[in-house]
């Protein structure tokens, strides 16, 4: 009987599209693009809609809330036969959801809309497991590190372009401009991504994505409410509590359920660990400044520190931040090389930092605004371009998918709650009967963020030495014990041959001593 082929060993059934890479860098950035709809035309939502614009935040937080939910299912289905279909069909409901969302039908089907515009963020985790399968190693890394700060670029082409179109279309035509650039990467994918028929078919835990999903809608929730609920009130207490249940029942679950919706026993890999925790991190101090600086450039100029920009220039301002992350991108793949990632991590993040103490301190005019978000996108793009390797280069091939999707799913709640937390701050310190903040709830927001990235520089720096001196303890014990074994194996040699000769112990030549010295090679 021949023994059965490794997933690796077996051969692809066609060669890969010679438009591979390049065409689902396209899908990814179409995603991120209709993805980035919500920031810059929230102030526009809320007045167009009668709401206030703490309500109209949820247009841009619902969007990575259902992709933190959809992100582990479509990862472990693209983990089996069906990852073509689930491209293909998210794209299809990211077209669906801007029709939606164009519609002028109220903010009720907007926001529907916009959730089904959720489910195709759960694409760049699996546009990066597809290139892992059709490429040869040494380009599927660059390939990537590419994808994965596509988002954070495609987020700043965006602002500008959506923004541009609102400011002379309107709201709805920005959605129906998302619209048919979701059909055109729906287009692009049905014609570059390949079959994979070879790979195991595995059930989705369909309990753990619920449990999954009613821990983040309580969160959510609870942190956007608890101003006007008040933080200590029996409403938000139970929220809260519910959560954490959902959280501890949805982890107890993906540890004893046979095929989980995320393996979670990845965690104990070091690099995973590290991913996960910087992403979480980093996904918050990111998406503080981009829903400060879109909002702060709208505030009107009579308020006393606002800017009174249009829509456009709320989006242009994100575009430095959008060329930044991909600047960081190649400058952080060729650093890579001559430092640890714990250390890129950490420069990044010190960039971030940088950025947001400087937003803290100076956000008075349009150019420091404009170096504000470059600084933002240095560092973000420098962190999410070491992430993917983390992950890549340490679990096995048939858990990239599952692995970079739940890491994904980290970074969704990173955003959508960097997202929340900017709208809570600024609502916290908006007076009462005034529709405005003060200019001290951005200082205040930007303050937290800079605590965020310090947070996300120790994880970086102590998370891989403390796996490192883990393993060293792992290695110094499995040294010892096999030093121990070989001892006692030499003494039971020598005990069996009788009394070692005096011209032996003269020279030091016990059996003993032979088979450890055999074992060391000293």
């Amino acid at each position: 009987m021949n023994p059965p082929k490794s997933r690796d060993a077996l051969a692809p059934e066609a060669a890969p599209h010679r438009f591979l890479v390049p065409g689902l860098i396209f899908v990814a950035m179409v995603v991120a693009v209709v993805g980035s709809l919500g920031a810059p035309l929230i102030p526009t939502i809320a007045q167009q809609d009668h709401i206030s614009v703490g309500d109209a935040q949820w247009a841009l937080t619902i969007v990575f809330l259902v992709a933190a939910v959809a992100t582990p299912v479509a990862g472990r289905l693209g983990d089996g036969p069906h990852r073509r279909r689930v491209i293909i069909g998210s794209l299809a409901a990211v077209t669906a959801g801007a029709v939606l969302a164009a519609l002028p039908l109220g903010f009720a089907f907007l926001l529907a809309g916009r959730a089904l515009q959720g489910i195709g963020l759960v694409l760049t985790p699996l546009c990066i497991a597809a290139v892992r399968d059709a490429l040869p190693a040494e380009r599927a890394r660059p390939a990537a590190a590419v994808l994965s700060v596509t988002t954070v670029v495609g987020i700043g082409l965006g602002y500008p372009v959506t923004g541009l179109i609102a400011s002379f279309g309107g709201l709805h035509v920005a959605f129906w401009f998302g619209a048919v650039v979701g059909a055109l990467g729906l287009t692009v994918a049905a014609v570059v991504v390949p079959v994979s028929k070879q790979r195991v078919r595995r059930p989705v835990d369909v309990s753990g994505a619920v449990l999954l999903g009613a821990a983040l809608v309580g969160f959510l929730l609870a942190l956007s409410e608890g101003d006007g609920w008040g933080w200590s009130s029996p409403l938000l207490l139970g929220l809260l509590a519910g959560s954490v249940l959902a959280l501890a029942g949805w982890v107890v679950r993906e540890l004893c359920a046979a095929h989980p919706l995320v393996d979670l026993r990845l965690l104990r890999t070091n690099a995973v660990l590290t991913a996960d925790a910087v992403g979480l991190l980093a996904g918050v101090g990111m998406y503080l400044p981009i829903s400060l600086v879109t909002r702060f450039i709208q505030t009107p100029a009579d308020s006393g520190y606002g800017l009174g920009g249009s829509v456009f220039l709320a989006g242009l301002a994100l575009t430095p931040f959008s060329a930044a992350s991909a600047v960081s991108t190649r400058l952080t793949r060729a650093a890579v090389s001559r430092m640890s990632s714990g250390t890129a991590l950490a420069l990044g993040s010190g960039v971030g930092l940088l950025a947001l103490g400087a937003f803290s301190l100076a956000h008075g005019s349009l150019w420091e605004i404009f170096t504000v978000m470059a600084l933002a996108g240095l560092g973000v793009g420098a962190i999410f371009a070491v992430v993917p390797g983390l992950i890549v280069g340490a679990v096995p091939v048939q858990e990239t998918g599952s692995a970079t999707s739940f890491n994904q799913v980290i970074r969704y709640v990173g955003y959508a709650s960097g997202s929340t937390l900017s709208a809570v701050v600024l609502a916290a310190h908006t007076p009462s009967g005034s529709a405005l903040p003060e200019d001290r709830g951005y200082t205040v927001a930007g303050l937290i963020g800079c605590v965020m990235w310090i947070a996300t520089a120790a994880v970086a720096l102590v998370l891989p030495r403390l796996g490192d001196r883990t393993r060293a303890a792992s290695a110094a014990g499995t040294v010892a014990r096999g030093d121990r074994v070989l001892a006692d194996e030499g003494l039971a040699d020598a005990e069996a041959a009788g009394p070692v000769p005096a011209a032996g112990a003269a020279a030091g030549a016990g059996p003993a001593q032979r088979v450890r010295t055999d074992a060391t090679g000293d």
